[in-house]
């Protein structure tokens, strides 16, 4: 099972968003069996980011993590979200 762990700035609001809308297509595409969902502030995260076998962001990485890291934001603008998604599919996948 992956580790896919959902982090913003404060660990409330755009990841909460975010969580639900990745629960929703995991579910959709019956991948929800594949994947445990962590959801957390990216200040807690940095020490421990190779904990996780994908992770998502809303808020912007050092530069040390960006290679790891997909872009959680089109899940709020809707803009290049099937290309997110096909990039978290590829990752459960893997």
């Amino acid at each position: 099972m992956k580790k896919l762990l959902i982090m913003c700035g404060t660990g409330i609001a755009t990841s909460t968003i975010v969580t639900g809308k990745v629960k929703t297509w995991l579910a959709e595409n019956s991948l929800e069996n594949k994947v445990k969902l962590y959801q957390s502030k990216i200040s807690e995260e940095l020490s421990r980011i190779d904990d996780y076998d994908i992770i998502v962001s809303t808020t912007l990485v050092p530069d040390n993590i960006k290679s790891k890291v997909i872009d959680g934001v089109p899940l709020l603008t809707g803009i290049g979200k099937d290309a997110m998604f096909e990039k978290i599919k590829t990752q459960i996948l893997a």
